[in-house]
This record gives C-alpha cells, sequence and structure tokens, in this order.
C-alpha cells in the first residue's frame, strides 16, 4: 500500500452472496482439506468475486474514504478483520468481526487508534496466532516494520503500544528504495525460523530472518528475495503461505498493469528462503486480475488490490487449502479518481471457480 508522502516517507445482492460464501467456506473447505493434501496449484486461476461486504463507517473523529489492506483469520467461530482506514489526512487500523459474512456490512467497527496501538501512521496490517508465546501479533508499517501484541483477538482495546522490528530503514533498503516507500511487513514462520518480507515500491521483495525461538527480535538485516527492472512488476502487498499438504510455499505480490489497475501475480518455492518460481505471474495469466475474476452484474471494481488469502488456520505458519481458495481483497469504483489517499476502497472476497479438488 502507497504511503501518504506528508505522513511518512519509507508507503457491494450482498447478504445472499455472503451467506453462500459463508457455506463455501465453513462446510466446502473442510471438506476438502484432505483431498486437496493430495493436489498441487493449478498453473491458471479463475474467480468470482462478491460485491463490496465491507465499507467505512465514519464516525465523528473518523472522517474515513476508505477501508484497504484486510488481513483475516478464523478463531473461535468467527471472522476476525483487520484492515486499513485512509484518508487524505492518513492512515490508522480498524478491526471488525461477525459469525458470517452475511453480517460483515453491519457488524460494529472499532478504531485501533483507542487501543494501545495509538494514533499517527499505522497500515497494512497482518495478523496471526504465534503458538510459541500464546500470543496474537498484528504485524504493520508506522515508516518502520512495527508491531503489537495481545492475548485476545476478540478485545481490540487490548492491543499493546507498537515496537520495532528494526532500530530504523535497512541500508539494503535504504540503498534501493528510490522515490518509493518501505511498505506491506509480511512474518511467516517455518519450525526453525521467521521471516519477514516488505516492499518498496521499486520492484524489490525483502526478506530477513530469526530463528523462532528469538521472535520477535533478532531479525538478520534483509537480502532481496526478488526483484524486477520494472518497478510496477513487482510493487507490494506481498502474502506468503505454506500449501497445505504439499512441499510448497506461495507468493503473490500486488503489480499494476499496463492499463492502470491493480492485479496479482504468483510464484512457487520448496522453501520461504528459496528461489522463486513463477506460477501465473503475468498480465495474460494471472494470479488474480479483473480478466479472471467474474462478478454478477456490471463489475463494481476494475482494481483487485492489496487483501488475504483465507486460511486453513490461524497460526504463524499461515498455512492455506490449494482446494477452492478464497481472496479477501480491497476493490474500488471503476470510476473514481483524485488523491491516492481519499480513493473509496471497499472490501469484498473471491472464490476460485477452477480448484480441481
Amino acid at each position: 500500500m502507497r504511503l501518504l508522502r506528508s505522513a511518512v516517507r519509507g508507503k457491494r445482492t450482498v447478504a445472499a452472496t455472503a451467506l453462500l460464501l459463508t457455506a463455501a467456506m465453513t462446510g466446502a473447505l473442510n471438506a476438502q482439506v484432505a483431498q486437496g493434501a493430495a493436489q498441487g496449484l493449478p498453473s491458471s486461476y479463475q474467480w468470482h468475486s462478491s460485491g463490496a461486504l465491507i465499507a467505512p463507517k465514519p464516525d465523528a473523529t473518523h472522517d474515513i474514504a476508505g477501508i484497504k489492506d484486510p488481513s483475516v483469520v478464523r478463531y473461535n467461530g468467527k471472522w476476525h478483520v483487520f484492515a486499513s482506514t485512509a484518508n487524505k489526512a492518513g492512515y490508522n487500523l480498524v478491526y471488525t468481526s461477525f459469525t458470517d459474512w452475511s453480517q460483515a456490512g453491519s457488524a460494529p467497527q472499532y478504531y485501533l487508534d483507542r487501543s494501545g496501538i495509538g494514533t499517527g501512521y499505522r497500515a497494512a496490517p497482518q495478523v496471526f496466532y504465534f503458538a510459541p508465546q500464546n500470543r496474537w501479533y498484528l504485524v504493520y508499517q508506522t515508516g518502520n516494520a512495527s508491531y503489537s501484541t495481545t492475548s485476545d483477538i476478540g478485545d481490540p482495546g487490548s492491543w499493546t503500544a507498537p515496537k520495532n522490528f528494526y532500530a530504523g530503514m535497512p541500508e539494503i533498503v535504504r540503498q534501493n528504495i528510490g522515490d518509493g516507500y518501505w511498505v506491506d511487513m509480511w512474518v511467516i514462520c517455518d519450525s526453525a525460523y521467521c521471516y519477514l518480507f516488505s516492499s518498496d515500491d521499486n520492484g524489490h521483495l525483502y526478506r530477513s530472518q530469526t530463528r523462532v525461538s528469538d521472535f520477535p527480535n533478532g531479525f538478520s538485516e534483509p537480502v532481496i528475495a526478488l526483484q524486477d527492472s520494472n518497478r510496477y512488476a513487482l510493487f507490494e502487498a506481498s502474502n506468503v503461505y505454506r500449501v497445505q499438504g504439499t512441499n510448497q510455499y506461495l507468493l503473490i505480490v500486488e503489480a499494476i498493469g499496463g492499463d492502470g489497475r491493480r492485479y496479482f501475480r504468483s510464484w512457487t518455492s520448496a522453501g520461504i528462503a528459496g528461489s522463486w518460481t513463477p506460477l501465473a505471474a503475468s498480465e495474460g495469466n494471472p494470479f488474480a486480475r479483473a480478466s479472471n475474476v467474474t462478478f454478477d452484474g456490471t463489475p463494481w471494481t476494475r482494481d483487485i488490490s492489496h487483501g488475504e488469502l483465507i486460511r486453513a488456520g490461524y497460526d504463524q505458519t499461515l498455512t492455506v487449502s490449494p482446494c477452492a481458495m478464497q481472496y479477501l481483497y480491497q476493490g474500488k469504483d471503476p470510476n473514481a479518481g483524485g488523491d491516492y489517499n481519499s480513493l473509496p476502497w471497499r472490501l469484498a472476497l473471491l472464490t476460485q471457480t477452477n480448484s480441481t479438488c
């Protein structure tokens, strides 16, 4: 996600559709886990999108134009969604929870500046449960790579004040960032290490690591995990997941196409720190783009932007099923224009339609 330059340098019938989406997530996804264990990932994807499910809820002190950059887990019978709130003045974070997607639009939203996270620039959250410590982590950007923790994901007021993974911007990022921004931090762990990914809006994906026993401390200096001479082809909003029942990891990165619209490319690897092989990684064969997404009626968005795959669990391994994937993403009215931070972003759900398992 891009940053507000003056704030920090360095970054739609919905109820019926949502009920069907809920059934797909609860029954169908669980029923396919065993079958999916024998499946790998397809080389091309087709999706169907819901209408906008979650819109901003401005109040007297939060004049919000857009809700974006969602992260989501299913825990204790509820969906827990964290997202950025955006307006011309800047960004902060918001939390909402609900039992099924038919409730997403009406569920209360809690602005996380009322928690220990506080006011100021906070954006692009990622949530996971770090099992070794029995703590929930929320990772986000503040101009630095930051995190907060809680023992109760259902109590949004309980998040701690931000702490940073680094004292400042790592030197390799500073050397390569150009006129971009250091954004979109993402943590995933295997049995030995936790890895921190980040982007710079300038064609570089960075990765650093620390031992699981040392997390959240001790991250190494980052290395460039992937790069592209076309900055827009490897722009921001990376997700990395372990693919259930396989020896694969899946990387998704947001790009900006030749039409100026946001979409996702994908790669696979045998290890988080390994080399990444293109999967569905081109404008003609994207992971998710308006060209491989169907809508009911007129498409409400032509941008498929920053979001999160629905996971098979909620812990630090970030495991996803290869079957009937679903992706919570941000989109906007195709005719909307003006200041980037004032765009009317909304959240919606993609459901894979060409799953073979």
